[in-house]
């Protein structure tokens, strides 16, 4: 299981990498997405893929009694999925702008309004 994950990560981070250089805008912010879930799938696939039961200490011990799942990997990923819809907000909100102002979402044409 390990090893298809790590494949669909190397898949993800390639198709991210394609898409970010792509000359549309729409493509680059699909290729952000990618990206962002990309690092996700990483961080939960090198904290190790375990079913045990959550980390909760029953009453009157001092560790847990079984084998416990990784709390903190599952806390980063939750983070990192909040940030990455911000930022997929904003990123909507500036190419709904950018496609206003240029009217084409092709990164030389934007380009060629700078002057």
């Amino acid at each position: 299981m390990t090893t298809l994950l790590a494949l669909m990560v190397g898949v993800l981070y390639a198709a991210a990498i394609y898409m970010i250089l792509r000359r549309s805008i729409v493509k680059l912010v699909i290729g952000l997405v990618l990206l962002s879930n990309a690092a996700n799938l990483l961080i939960f696939t090198a904290a190790g893929l375990t079913r045990d039961a959550p980390a909760l200490v029953p009453a009157g011990l001092s560790s847990p009694a079984q084998a416990v799942a990784d709390p903190l990997a599952q806390a980063l990923i939750l983070t990192a999925i909040v940030i990455g819809l911000g930022v997929l907000a904003f990123a909507v909100v500036l190419i709904h702008r950018a496609y206003e102002v240029v009217r084409a979402d092709d990164m030389d044409q934007m380009k060629d309004t700078d002057t």
